[in-house]
């Protein structure tokens, strides 16, 4: 193509105009007439006071010793130390299990699989020197990305069939679960009860528990709710209206409480699994209704055409109703399950001592340490707000994947 222009009503060849530069990018983003260049000013002088207010704070006043004294608490809890390496196990098996699924599918997966790599070997390379970051530690972290490599080849080989891939995952949690509870008598695997669990580990248990958990349960809701049978259409009207109309806090109340009071004392379940249960409904209550919208946008020519050619209506609703359905709320349910890792903050009312539960009993521990609150509820906060961004991301790359909105 030529490099200049020729203009139709002289016939005169112009240079292409220059690219613009800078200046005329400010001048087209930021002082665009008099009240864009208004609230440019404003908008900087607020960020620099903000920032020199952060930059004082992190200079003259800040105290990271209730973080920086105990990262296993953080982690972990009051998990007994000896027995760190069942968590280990888990993580490790995790790793491995994501990297067969990167080399099996890829897309998804493979943005999970970097974060997780990254993020331990970060943890691995941390140029601190503290007395529980031993040698040790650093070289399990450093294992978490050699894990999923190798996992990664395992999943692109024939190693792995697709049978055995689908039973390990299925498998993966139960034996997980098994692994840090322990059983009453067996020495090398004793039991740990769950008010030693505690920090980043309750946390995860609870929102990924909740997750995969609540899912399956919401889309059966919103299938119940389109029912034709009358009964099976009102429990789910009831069940999604009845959780939907009360706060979390009530359903971790009564669950943790009044669900207590009903049962024999040799019946009780465990207060972790109370949680996780009042999680759950709360949040399969709302992805019902998620999956609801969803399945409204399917056309109804689609069903009619499937029926048109023989399918039945089990046929219609697992290969043509529910992808597109899911498919469109896609933003919508990674929403809900962003706002459930972050409600999974609410255990704490309920003598649970998740991350947040955590920080606060850390602050309480020392006199010195309640001038520092701000410190630890700013680390608990970039926690947090990592993962959910982390999940928001993984959601844009899987709608991309999949053309939401092309």
């Amino acid at each position: 193509m030529s490099t200049v222009m020729k203009t139709a009503k002289h016939g005169e060849y112009l240079p292409p105009p220059d690219p613009p530069g800078l200046r005329k990018w400010l001048r087209d983003n930021l002082f665009d007439g008099w009240f864009n260049t208004i609230l440019t000013l404003l908008s900087s002088a607020f960020i620099i006071f903000v920032g020199i207010g952060i930059f004082q704070w992190l200079v003259n006043d800040v105290d990271w010793r209730p973080i920086t004294g105990f990262p296993t608490l953080y982690a972990v809890g009051q998990y007994p130390r000896d027995q760190l390496w069942r968590v280990a196990f888990g993580i490790t098996s995790f790793a491995f299990l994501i990297g067969v699924s990167w080399g099996r599918s890829g897309g998804i997966l493979r943005t999970i699989s970097q974060f997780i790599g990254g993020f331990f070997t970060i943890l691995a390379l941390l140029p601190v020197s503290h007395p529980e970051l031993t040698l040790g530690y650093r070289l399990f972290f450093i294992s978490i990305p050699l894990t999923i490599w190798i996992g990664l080849i395992a999943g692109r080989s024939s190693f792995i069939k697709g049978r055995t891939f689908i039973i390990l995952w299925l498998l993966y949690p139960i034996l997980y679960i098994l692994i840090l509870r322990g059983f009453e008598g067996v020495e090398f695997l004793d039991n740990v009860r769950t008010t030693s669990w505690g920090g980043l580990l309750v946390t995860f248990l609870l929102s990924v528990g909740g997750i995969l958990l609540s899912f399956p349960i919401g889309v059966a809701l919103a299938l119940g709710r389109r029912s034709s049978l009358p009964v099976v259409k009102a429990f789910s009207t009831v069940f999604i209206e009845t959780i939907r109309g009360v706060p979390l806090i009530s359903l971790l109340f009564m669950f943790s409480v009044i669900l207590a009071l009903f049962l024999p004392p040799e019946a009780r379940l465990d207060r972790l699994l109370r949680a996780l249960m009042a999680v759950t409904f709360f949040s399969a209550a709302y992805t019902a209704e998620n999956v609801r919208g969803g399945l409204q946008a399917v056309p109804q020519g689609q069903i009619e055409a499937a029926q048109a050619v023989g399918m039945s209506n089990i046929q219609i609703t697992s290969f043509i109703v529910l992808p597109q359905a899911i498919r469109a709320v896609i933003p919508a349910i990674v929403g809900q399950f962003i706002s459930l890792f972050k409600d999974t903050t609410l255990v704490v009312i309920v003598s649970l001592n998740d991350l947040l539960g955590i920080g606060r009993s850390i602050i309480n521990s020392r006199p010195e340490f309640l001038q520092a609150q701000l410190e630890v509820y700013v680390f608990i906060a970039a926690i947090y707000w990592i993962f959910s961004y982390f999940m928001s991301l993984a959601s844009r790359r899987l709608e991309t994947s999949l053309g939401v909105g092309q």
